[in-house]
Formats: structure tokens, C-alpha cells, sequence
């Protein structure tokens, strides 16, 4: 590929996986399951390697676009379009998205195979991929808003997938809610730049940032730029699960493992971040809204971390890790490390769906069983995924060398290298943030897959005893085993770039020129990076310099202190639960964020809605203006037919008196000076 890139190859690479979605979801039945995951496969494949192809044309040629592919409307002069724009932003996480969406389609062959909804599925993931891929390339806010929306309503539907099941159908309106109430917001933002700025472009948008930084929102002393950027990022929070709108996505686990993979790691949950990483020239001019970002991220990296200790559930003890790792991404932001959030959320993309992947391989392995505390001593029954799951752990927990290392770590110095007065409680949450890390990691790891068997004479997930010991006489029958190649493919595949991905790509991406035309930053006023550049001596010696760094120390203390409790001593976390009864229950129950949704803004929303049905569209709209009005030219009509006798004679002397009438009206002028002067004689 040239330096100058082809309009036909981009539209091909969104087009590819809508083109698959079309024939699995309409016409699933007739070319069968074999022919569903054949096309759809074909078409992020060929997103893929398209988009490997951009990538290397950008980082190495130089190359870029920023064109309109299709007008769809003009307003005066505001423009409706469809645009892309390729850089090194957009190329980086165009691979990302085809490259995981491809080991999803892959590995679902496998973990999918017995279930009836298996071209549905595919039909729904490829979708999902187009959308994603329709966010990420957008030139425009509309196309951005659209593919933002298009992969919330495909998240509804694949977190709903299992129809039938009362906790999913309950999951996916819970994320469909949530998500509108960041949407709500986004859409704010993006109006308040629309009409103050006049576009709907990035470009042109970006160009008048300096003018809009001018400006104060109408009626109040608020800076314009501020409350727009505010907005914007509440729009993140629902997306990428951000305290509070975080709720969501724990419990979108019921829907099937691989879109858990696809979805809540590598890509709908990163579109926050990405976001707000595109609009780094709007959100430079606000250092309140970068204050804001950053203690909303501090408080998830933190809290959401905590939970995950106390998570059986081996999905949703990676589903509170996302959440954890969000968090980083967002203080990253908050930091004016715009580079350094997307560069994480590209490693944490490869090992953490690494690690849903593996956990789906345990899944099947434990004939799908997902409690931990039945699990134990896996490692010698399913030796890839437990390879490739220490390898996804380590790179979690910010291993030296590792990918996570390189970009959690250089979040944790950006965030001490920042001004602003948000940053001392930031760091203090991403410091205590990786013991957590560490501790909650690899307390699954080890109850997983070392240790004592605690999966013998255990009955299956909904099966009675009764029928456990009518089915399962033998210890065998519960013998978990390695999955298929289809399943662990994707792992292997997965885990070499959560192993060396970070080393390969820490300079380029954040100390070189790969995003220098995508991401702005005011080193003058917010020198977090600049510092970073000045520390930075290459990726070994961060390494070298990482085996001595309280990060790496705090992380090994998560490890040894995860070993000792559940492998060592178990009595030990037994006992602090019994002391510490108060502080488990509140974690138990989520920070009663549950609980207050529900019983607090759930039944405040349903009194406001009953109000304004019963009060506004009742008892005003109705009651009021249509029945009213209704009753007025009754009670009116009532009183006019009165006057209609059918007598001739009535007819006659209302037609005499009104001509009389307009006689005395007509000739009043000419009568009024006579009347006057003979009422004065």
C-alpha cells in the first residue's frame, strides 16, 4: 500500500463484517452453521488484514485520510456525513478491534458448537464489529454518535442472547439503561459544540477550540468548553463503566463468555477512552473537566478493584478487573496522557481478553461450571489454558517485560508527574490499586488451577443431587479436559502479544511521532509526558529499573500474600471475613449501588413518570386541553341549538332583529350626533 491510502480498501474494512452479519443473520439457515461462521470469519479476516496493511502504511509511510465518503445531508451550512479519518490513532485501534473480533469468531466455533442460536451469534458479533469499526474511523461526531449507539444496541442484544433466562433478559435492559443515561449526556455535549462551533467535523471543530474556550455557557459563569467536555466524558463513564455508571457491566456477564472477550475488554468498554483520547484538543482547554476525569477513574480503579476480591464467579471476577483497568485508563486521561491511556488500552485489549477466553476454555473444561471454590489442581488437565492464563495474570499485574507492565506503569508516573490537584488522590488510588490487582488476580489463579480438586463428586450448574448421583456414579465423569484447538487457538494467539506487545511498541507510540497529528497535548501547561520522555531511556532499561520500583514490589506482595491465604492457610481470609463482617457485606452488595438504583432512583423515576402520565398527559393533555375543549363546544353547542326552534315565525324574527341590528351598526354614525343632542335637550 502507498502513502496514499485507498477509499475502497477503508470502506472495505467495515463493510467486510456487515456483509457477513447480513448473510449469518438472514440467511443463516440456508448456508447452515458451517457456512454462518465461514462468512463471518472471512469478513474480519479481511478487516483485518486490511487494517494491518493501514497500519503499516501509516506508522511506517506516513500515510493518512481524512475524506467524505457519502453526503447525507446539508442543513444551511451544517454538514451530515459519512467520513473517515486515518491515523495513527484510528489504525491502532482499527487492528485491535478486527484482530480480537477475529480470535472471538474463532474461539465461539468451539464454545458455542451445542447451542441453538449458533448463526444468530455470529450474525450479532460481526455486527458488533462493523459497528465498533464505524466508531473508531469516523471523521465526524454524527458517524461517531452513530456507531456509538450501534454498538449499544448490539451489546443489548448479545448480554440478552439467552432470551430465555430471566437474569440476562434483566442484564441486558440493565446495560441498555444505564448506557442511555451516558448517552443522554454525550449527546449534550456533542449539541453544545454543534451549535456553538457550527460543525459536526472534528477538524473543523478542533480548529475553533481557542474560540470555544472563550466562550461561557448561556445563562451561567460556567466556561462552555468545560461543560461540553464534562458532558462528553459523561458519556464515557456509561460506556467504559465508569463509577457510577459502572453498574452495568458486571452484570452482563450472563451473556455468552466470547462477547464478554469482545465486548467488556477489547472494545465497546475502550470506546470511552478513545473518545476522549480523539477529543484531546477540546478537553486540553479544561482543567476542571480534566479533574473530573481523573477522580471519576481514581474511584474506579480503586473500588472496583476491591470488589473483584471477593468474586466466586470466575467471569466476574475478570469482569471487576475490566472495570479496574478502565479506571487507569480514564486517570491516564485526566493526566493529559492521552498516549499512554490508549497504548494501555491497546495491551490491556490482547491479555484481558486473553484472560475471558481462558476463563471460558475453564468453563467448558468444568462443563460449565463457573464458581471457583469447585475448581482447583486444573493446570495438569488443561495445561494450555493454564499457560496462557499465567501469562495473561502476569501481564494484568504489570510483570517486568510483560505488556502490562509498560502501560500501567507509565500511567502510575504520569499520574505522579501531573499538576493538577486531582492527581495526589489518583495516585495514591492506582498505587493501592496494584496489590489489589495482584491479589485478586492471582487468588483466582490459584484457586483455579493449583491446589486441591475440588471439582470431584460435584454436581453440575441447575442439576440436583438426585440426579448427580444417578448420572455421575464415576469420578471421571467430572474430569475436566484441555478444549478444542478452536478454543485454545485464540489463547496462544492472544497471549503472544500480552507478552510482548508493550516492549515492541512503548517508544513509537508514546515517546515518537505515531500519534503526533491525532492526540494534542499542552506540555506547557500539563507536563506529564514530557517528564515521562525525560525518564525514559528504553524499553529494557524500564524493565530493569521496573524490578526495583514500588509498583513491582506492590505487586508481588499481591501474589505472595494470594498464595499464602489460599494456598498455604485458607483459615486465614475465613477469619478476616468473620472480622471484617461489615466492610464484606458492603462488598458484597456492591456499595449498595444496586440497591439505591433500584429502590431509590427506580422507584423516584417510576413516581416521576406516573406524575407525568397521571398529571401531565392524563389529567392536562386529556383531561384538560383534549377533553376539555371537547366539553367546551359541548356546554356551547348545548346552549346555541337552543335557539333552534324549527319555527318558521322564530326563524323570521331573528332574521327581522338582525337586520335591525346591522341597520342600527351601519347607521349609528349618522344617528349618534341627533341621540346625543336629544338626550342633552
Amino acid at each position: 500500500m502507498s502513502a496514499q491510502l485507498s477509499q475502497n480498501l477503508l470502506l472495505t474494512v467495515p463493510l467486510a463484517p456487515l456483509a457477513g452479519a447480513i448473510v449469518a443473520g438472514f440467511f443463516g439457515k440456508t448456508v447452515g452453521r458451517r457456512g454462518s461462521h465461514t462468512v463471518t470469519i472471512l469478513g474480519v479476516l479481511v478487516a483485518f488484514i486490511i487494517s494491518a496493511m493501514t497500519l503499516y502504511s501509516v506508522a511506517v509511510d506516513g500515510a493518512r485520510f481524512n475524506a467524505t465518503v457519502y453526503e447525507w445531508m446539508t442543513l444551511g451550512s451544517l454538514k451530515m456525513e459519512v467520513g473517515f479519518l486515518i491515523d495513527g490513532l484510528t489504525a491502532m485501534m482499527m487492528c485491535v478491534v478486527s484482530f480480537v473480533s477475529l480470535m472471538v469468531h474463532i474461539y465461539t466455533i468451539g464454545y458455542m458448537e451445542e447451542d441453538d442460536g449458533y448463526q444468530r451469534f455470529f450474525s450479532y458479533i460481526s455486527l458488533f464489529t462493523f459497528s465498533m469499526l464505524m466508531l473508531v474511523m469516523s471523521n465526524n461526531m454524527l458517524q461517531l454518535f452513530f456507531g456509538w449507539e450501534a454498538v449499544g444496541l448490539v451489546s443489548y442484544l448479545l448480554i440478552g442472547f439467552w432470551y430465555k433466562k430471566p437474569t440476562a433478559i434483566f442484564a441486558n435492559m440493565k446495560a441498555f439503561l444505564v448506557n442511555r443515561v451516558g448517552d443522554f449526556g454525550f449527546i449534550l455535549g456533542i449539541g453544545l459544540l454543534v451549535a456553538f462551533g457550527g460543525s459536526l467535523n472534528y477538524a473543523e471543530t478542533f480548529a475553533k477550540a481557542d474560540l470555544l474556550s472563550k466562550m461561557v455557557f448561556p445563562g451561567t459563569d460556567w466556561m462552555l468548553l468545560t461543560v461540553a467536555c464534562i458532558c462528553l466524558f459523561i458519556g464515557a463513564m456509561g460506556k467504559s463503566a465508569q463509577f457510577p455508571l459502572h453498574v452495568w457491566l458486571p452484570d452482563s456477564m450472563e451473556g455468552p463468555t466470547p462477547i464478554s472477550a469482545l465486548i467488556h475488554a477489547a472494545t465497546m468498554v475502550t470506546a470511552g477512552i478513545f473518545m476522549v483520547a480523539r477529543m484531546s484538543p477540546l478537553f486540553e482547554l479544561s482543567d476542571t473537566a480534566l479533574n473530573f476525569v481523573m477522580v471519576i477513574g481514581a474511584i474506579t480503579a480503586l473500588f472496583m478493584g476491591f470488589l473483584g476480591i471477593i468474586q466466586n464467579d470466575i467471569k466476574r471476577v475478570v469482569a471487576y478487573s475490566t472495570l479496574s483497568q478502565l479506571g487507569y485508563m480514564t486517570v491516564a486521561l485526566g493526566a493529559s496522557a492521552y498516549s499512554v491511556a490508549v497504548f494501555h488500552l491497546m495491551t490491556h485489549a490482547f491479555f484481558k481478553a486473553l484472560l475471558f477466553l481462558g476463563a471460558g476454555s475453564v468453563i467448558i473444561g468444568m462443563h460449565h461450571d463457573q464458581d471457583i471454590r469447585n475448581m482447583g489442581g486444573l493446570r495438569k488437565y488443561m495445561p494450555v489454558t493454564w499457560i496462557t492464563s499465567l501469562l495473561g495474570s502476569l501481564a494484568l499485574i504489570g510483570t517486568p517485560l510483560f505488556a502490562g507492565f509498560y502501560s500501567k506503569d507509565s500511567i502510575i508516573e504520569a499520574v505522579h508527574a501531573s499538576h493538577l490537584p486531582a492527581a495526589d488522590f489518583a495516585y495514591a488510588a492506582v498505587i493501592i490499586g496494584v496489590f489489589v490487582t495482584a491479589f485478586y488476580s492471582f487468588r483466582m489463579y490459584f484457586l483455579v488451577f493449583h491446589g486441591k480438586e475440588n471439582f470431584h463428586h460435584k454436581p453440575f450448574p441447575q442439576e440436583d443431587a438426585a440426579e448427580h448421583d444417578a448420572h455421575h456414579a464415576h469420578d471421571e465423569d467430572h474430569t475436566p479436559h484441555e478444549s478444542p484447538w478452536v478454543v485454545t487457538a485464540p489463547l496462544v494467539l492472544l497471549a503472544i502479544p500480552s507478552v510482548v506487545i508493550g516492549f515492541m511498541t512503548i517508544q513509537p507510540m508514546l515517546f515518537g511521532e505515531f500519534f503526533k497529528d491525532a492526540i494534542f497535548v499542552n506540555e506547557h501547561a500539563h507536563p506529564a509526558m514530557e517528564e515521562l520522555a525525560h525518564e525514559f531511556h528504553g524499553a529494557a532499561a524500564m524493565a530493569l529499573h521496573g524490578l526495583s520500583s514500588l509498583p513491582f514490589w506492590l505487586a508481588l506482595s499481591g501474589v505472595v500474600t494470594a498464595y499464602v491465604f489460599y494456598m498455604v492457610a485458607p483459615s486465614i481470609p475465613a477469619t478476616l471475613a468473620k472480622l471484617l463482617r461489615p466492610v464484606v457485606v458492603i462488598l458484597e452488595n456492591k456499595y449498595f449501588m444496586d440497591w439505591f438504583n433500584e429502590n431509590v432512583l427506580a422507584r423516584l423515576a417510576r413516581a416521576i413518570g406516573v406524575g407525568l402520565w397521571k398529571g401531565g398527559d392524563a389529567g392536562l393533555i386529556d383531561g384538560l386541553i383534549i377533553n376539555g375543549s371537547a366539553r367546551t363546544v359541548g356546554a356551547v353547542a348545548g346552549l346555541v341549538r337552543r335557539v333552534q326552534t324549527g319555527y318558521l315565525y322564530w326563524y323570521a324574527l331573528v332574521m327581522i332583529l338582525g337586520v335591525m341590528g346591522l341597520m342600527t351598526w351601519k347607521l349609528w354614525p349618522f344617528i349618534e350626533p341627533q341621540f346625543k343632542s336629544l338626550l342633552g335637550a
